[in-house]
């Protein structure tokens, strides 16, 4: 891939890359059958994305809980929101693809766009460290971090999505414990989902505890 090639998507990236290859590496579909394609570097892009916007929700809303913290990350991760991006940056029309994905509308498929865009985070990461890395993010993901006036609210959907998605049973929730008055009791849930530790919510109401139990579940699952 010439330095023509990729000029543009230097303009883009905002980011003159030392080292091309790298950006090749990210916009190389796995459908090409070569052994360099963006696979590995989308894996350490997830956790880039992670690690720098988890640092922005830390800052920007201090007084939020883990449980309220793990939903704002897995709505602004989420791949909906990664092929956003990757298709406002332009990062479709610089795949490169087999013939067949091409002629599938592989441009077009929010799970690839999300891949890529992982990817290029990745690449920004190895060439120009955290810094070069944060500016993307900063870029495309402050506007949607101050867009979040209120918390994703529904954990156990996004919960039980994840795990339809993967081929699990539904979660399951039971109450594990409760305490106080009974005009105002604390409830203990626990949720339980097949191949992973259970985690416990406590809440002024069984809906309140498996939110949080399920948010908290969701954060350790999606992190792994």
């Amino acid at each position: 891939m010439s330095a023509v090639y990729l000029d543009p998507v230097f303009k883009a990236l905002g980011h003159s890359f030392k080292s091309p290859e790298l950006l090749v590496e990210a916009l190389s579909h796995p459908s090409l059958g070569a052994p360099i394609n963006y696979q590995r570097l989308e894996f350490l892009g997830d956790r880039v994305l992670g690690l720098v916007i988890a640092d922005k929700l830390l800052a920007r809303f201090p007084e939020a809980s883990e449980g309220e913290l793990a939903l704002r990350l897995n709505a602004l991760v989420r791949r909906e929101t990664l092929a956003a991006v990757a298709l406002k940056v332009g990062l479709d029309r610089h795949m490169r693809l087999s013939r067949s994905e091409e002629d599938s509308q592989g441009r077009r498929k929010p799970a690839a766009l999300a891949d890529v865009c992982e990817a290029v985070i990745a690449a920004l990461y190895c060439d120009g460290g955290l810094i070069a890395a944060s500016s993307f993010i900063a870029a495309h993901w402050d506007s949607l971090i101050e867009t979040q006036t209120r918390a994703p609210q529904d954990a156990k959907s996004e919960l039980q999505e994840w795990a339809q998605g993967r081929g699990l049973a539904a979660p399951d929730y039971r109450e594990v414990n409760r305490e106080g008055p009974a005009h105002q009791p604390t409830f203990t849930i626990e949720v339980a989902l097949a191949g992973h530790a259970p985690e416990q919510g406590v809440g002024g109401s069984k809906r309140e505890a498996e939110q949080r139990a399920a948010a908290t579940l969701l954060a350790r699952v999606t992190a792994t």
